[in-house]
């Protein structure tokens, strides 16, 4: 412990002298710390007299773009995808489980009849861009989100007399 005593004062000096840098001097006042370097005209006289007009020395950086397609085309209609399909106007609500007590609960099956799909879906439930918000004893209230507004749809139970006509 007494040798960690005695050498503390050196050793702080000796880091305040490294901090501040050391044995160099500073600059005399008026005159810059860094020499700036010489102009493009003094350096083409130092060469041979004549200023260099090739470009070798010259270097420019251009700004560079590369896309990196992200999986769709831009020209393809965004109907042929998976993610749009089904529309509201093509699902049919085919049945409906309603429990008053726990409306959370209940169940609807709607059939897309473009490919002849069934969904069976509850509240909270996403089918393409249509959003289940709510199923009651005849109807589905649904949520469409199209270019960033949304819009609630009502898609109503048929019953046997209107499916027929």
């Amino acid at each position: 412990m007494a040798t960690g005593k005695r050498w503390a004062p050196w050793l702080t000096a000796a880091l305040l002298v490294a901090a501040c840098g050391g044995a160099e001097e500073a600059p005399p006042a008026g005159q810059p710390a860094v020499e700036p370097p010489p102009p493009a005209g003094a350096v083409a006289d130092a060469v041979g007299g004549q200023e260099d007009t090739s470009g070798a020395s010259l270097a420019l950086a251009r700004e560079v773009f590369s896309f990196r397609g992200s999986g769709r085309d831009p020209f393809v209609s965004l109907l042929k995808f998976g993610d749009v399909r089904p529309l509201p106007r093509d699902l049919r609500v085919v049945a409906i489980t309603f429990d008053p007590r726990y409306p959370q609960r209940s169940v609807a099956v709607l059939h897309d009849i473009t490919d002849m799909r069934r969904f069976t879906v509850r509240p909270g439930d996403v089918v393409g861009r249509v959003r289940i918000v709510e199923v009651r004893a005849t109807e589905v209230i649904a949520v469409v989100q199209e270019f960033g507004v949304d819009r609630q749809v009502v898609l109503s139970l048929r019953r046997r007399q209107e499916a027929s006509q």
